[in-house]
């Protein structure tokens, strides 16, 4: 019985034989996959115009511009784009990224042409009206004075910083308060005018509908965008390795808590060893109640009101890092147990149970993300974002299973150095 529950579920996961995938003929990459289950649709993709286009005195531009895209069309205004969803209770909305503009929505399956005809029109006819755009522009800069006065938010923004100095991904998708204050109307129009375009776009659409009609209905609205001027992804820069641990602290007055980051730089998403790196930072600092990190800093010696890490892989170099929130009196000593918790991570690596419980764990959540339809169209479209293979979750438990206690071991050494860290600490 439990080996055909097994089969049922392999079969269930997405893979060759039911993702459909199309690349249209201006650039756009489709990928659909039926689910009768209900009768919805989640929508979901990306396209490559995020803040690596950005110069120093603009940052926050791809964000401005990202929000700004459903504020109002050559056709519709603001008020008309979100009464047509609301009057068929669909949603859908855009983020921005280092690398990308992403998007995203739901509705029921009948509503998907009005959902397409709203992305289409946000994607290439945005008219960012000037009051629109500074009601907005009000907004960020609200959302930036809240940051300068949060811990965790600052203490974040500076490890980056400071680890990722000269690159990219040492600035702030969001900007700071003088570049949103310099970003003009016409600076926005020519970020929309240089960077949207069908090139390298993804949109994945799984839901109630066969996989030929979504892509049907994709390149009905979207096919005929052409955008000759469109800027090609930049390369990343070259991430030049901290040579010794550095440390910074950046002083809020008035606070009653302090935020610490400590880390180091991680692996790509695309490399082979991030899924030992990932298994073994389950070990170190997310299983259960945080990990061994939460079980020593916060658990046992009552430092913490958190305590854990985190892995964060992407296209260029990731990071892998502790966060915790301290009682101010407490930093330095908390500091002194995650180095220590590093260094034991690094001489002896997981147990054998911390192993095969963290790979339960990976193999038994796997279903439960991809019960929703939204679900799915994000796991499809790391399938494609990091050319996984279209088998990668069918062959997923293999994968999990096959991660040994050497290799766990072996990628941390290659990673974790306790003498070449970046520490970074927040509050008063």
């Amino acid at each position: 019985m439990a080996k055909r529950i097994m089969k049922s579920v392999k079969q269930s996961l997405p893979g060759p034989d039911d993702i459909y995938r199309v690349a249209l003929s201006n650039g756009i990459t489709v990928l659909a996959r039926s689910s009768f289950d209900s009768p919805s649709i989640s929508m979901g993709g990306y396209l490559p115009a995020g803040a690596i286009f950005e110069s120093d005195a603009k940052l926050g531009l791809a964000d401005f511009v990202s929000s700004s895209l459903m504020r109002g069309t050559q056709t519709r205004t603001f008020d008309a784009i979100y009464n047509e969803l609301e009057s068929v209770g669909a949603s859908m909305g855009f983020d921005s990224g280092v690398h990308n503009t992403s998007f995203g929505g739901r509705t029921l399956v009948e509503d998907l042409p009005l959902l397409l005809n709203l992305l289409s029109e946000s994607l290439q006819t945005p008219t960012f009206p000037a009051n629109e755009v500074e009601k907005l522009r009000a907004q960020l800069l609200t959302g930036l004075a809240i940051r300068a006065q949060d811990t965790s938010d600052v203490a974040a923004m500076a490890f980056d910083r400071m680890l990722f100095n000269d690159h990219p991904y040492g600035r702030p998708s969001d900007g700071f308060v003088e570049t949103i204050q310099s970003i003009t109307q016409k600076d926005m129009q020519e970020f929309h005018r240089a960077h949207f375009g069908p090139k390298g776009m993804i949109i994945a659409i799984v839901g109630a509908i066969e996989p030929e009609k979504a892509v049907e209905e994709v390149e009905r609205v979207l096919g005929g965008w052409q955008v000759p001027g469109q800027v090609s992804a930049l390369a990343l820069p070259a991430h030049k390795p901290v040579k010794k641990t550095i440390k910074h602290h950046h002083a809020l007055a008035g606070k009653s808590q302090s935020d610490l980051v400590i880390g180091m730089i991680g692996p790509r998403r695309k490399d082979p060893e991030y899924l030992s790196a990932s298994l073994g930072n389950s070990v170190l600092g997310q299983f259960g109640m945080m990990g061994r990190i939460g079980d020593v800093v916060r658990e046992k010696s009552g430092l913490a009101y958190y305590a854990s890490s985190s892995l964060n892989a992407g296209t260029g170099p990731g990071t892998w890092e502790v966060s915790a929130g301290v009682n101010p009196k407490n930093l330095k000593k908390a500091i002194g147990l995650i180095e220590n918790e590093l260094r034991r991570f690094i001489k002896g690596g997981v147990t054998k149970v911390e192993l095969a419980d963290s790979q339960a764990n990976y193999i038994g959540r796997l279903p439960l993300s991809l019960e929703s339809n939204s679900g799915v169209a994000s796991a499809i479209m790391n399938i494609e974002r990091y050319d996984l293979g279209l088998d990668y979750y069918q062959r997923y438990e293999g994968l999990v299973k096959n991660v040994t206690r050497a290799e766990v071991l072996e990628t941390a050494r290659k990673y974790i150095n306790p003498d070449r860290l970046v520490i970074s600490t927040a509050g008063p």
